[in-house]
C-alpha cells in the first residue's frame, strides 16, 4: 500500500513540477494564461509552490518511513 502511495506521489511531483511552466516558453505560457487552467500567474504560482513543497514534505517522509522499515 505505502509502495502505491509513494508512485502516487512520484507522479504528482512530476506533474507538479511540469506544471511550473518557464517564462520565456512562449507556447506553454500562452496555453496556461488563455485556457485560465491554473488562474492567474501569480496565484498558480504560489499554488504550485505550495504544492511542490507539500508532495516534497510527504515524498520525503515516506522514504524515511521506507528505510525505517527495511532494516
Amino acid at each position: 500500500m505505502l509502495k502505491i502511495f509513494t508512485l502516487l506521489i512520484n507522479v504528482f511531483l512530476i506533474v507538479i513540477i511540469f506544471l511550473r511552466i518557464p517564462q520565456e516558453n512562449i507556447g506553454l505560457a500562452s496555453f496556461a494564461t488563455k485556457s485560465d487552467l491554473l488562474g492567474s500567474p501569480s496565484s498558480a504560482q504560489r499554488s504550485l509552490n505550495i504544492l511542490t513543497a507539500i508532495g516534497i514534505l510527504i515524498y520525503i517522509g515516506i522514504a524515511i518511513q521506507q528505510n525505517v522499515t527495511s532494516i
